[in-house]
């Protein structure tokens, strides 16, 4: 059983007991993933990938979530590839330093299989109503009509991989802001 874990600074010390700290954060969409994500990467001097930027397309959380496991966590030249949302084409290669730290986050990060190449696996905690909530107010209509679709991913993932047995702690959002619109990366060209 993950064990609960509600300070952030409990958390880096805990990701941080290892020289190289491989952390995945995974969780429902709209949960926090990419806030946690965002706070623990610089406070671990780590290298921050998003699922969001890899899912090629809205029917991509497997392909995402493979991709942890065959090319960002994989022993020589690990990287990623983007996914250019606007022309629906794979983007560039991005490469990750291997000798550096890493946090992962996104729907799918904690697979069984990417679980056993990581130091930590997180999983975020937040009630199905909130969660849904967030996500809209984040990404409004860009999402809302893709909503159903990605959580019947989300449910496939979760019933086979059952990632929240696999973290290591469990980061519970025991409050849920008003989250602001999202701030993609720039080199995700995900809809706004």
């Amino acid at each position: 059983m993950p064990e609960l874990v509600t300070s952030f600074e409990d958390l880096v010390a805990r990701a941080a007991a290892v020289p190289r700290p491989v952390v995945l954060v995974d969780g429902g969409s709209g949960a926090g993933k990419t806030s946690l994500g965002e706070r623990l990467a610089p406070a671990l001097g780590a290298q921050l990938v998003s699922l969001d930027d890899i899912y090629p397309g809205w029917d991509g959380l497997e392909a995402g979530s493979a991709a942890v496991v065959a090319d960002v966590l994989r022993s020589e030249d690990p990287g990623w590839r983007g996914w250019d949302w606007t022309t629906q084409q794979p983007g560039i290669w991005h490469p990750v330093d291997p000798a550096r730290p890493l946090v992962v986050e996104g729907c799918g990060a904690l697979s069984r299989a990417a679980r056993r190449l990581a130091t930590l696996g997180v999983w975020v905690e937040l009630d199905a109503a909130s969660r849904r909530r967030r996500a809209l107010a984040r990404d409004g209509d860009a999402y809302a009509p893709h909503w159903d679709r990605w959580a019947r991913q989300e449910a496939a993932f979760a019933a086979r991989e059952h990632p929240h047995l696999h973290a290591d702690v469990t980061w519970p959002v025991t409050r849920a802001p008003h989250p602001q619109p999202r701030r993609w990366s720039s080199s995700s060209s995900m809809p706004k």
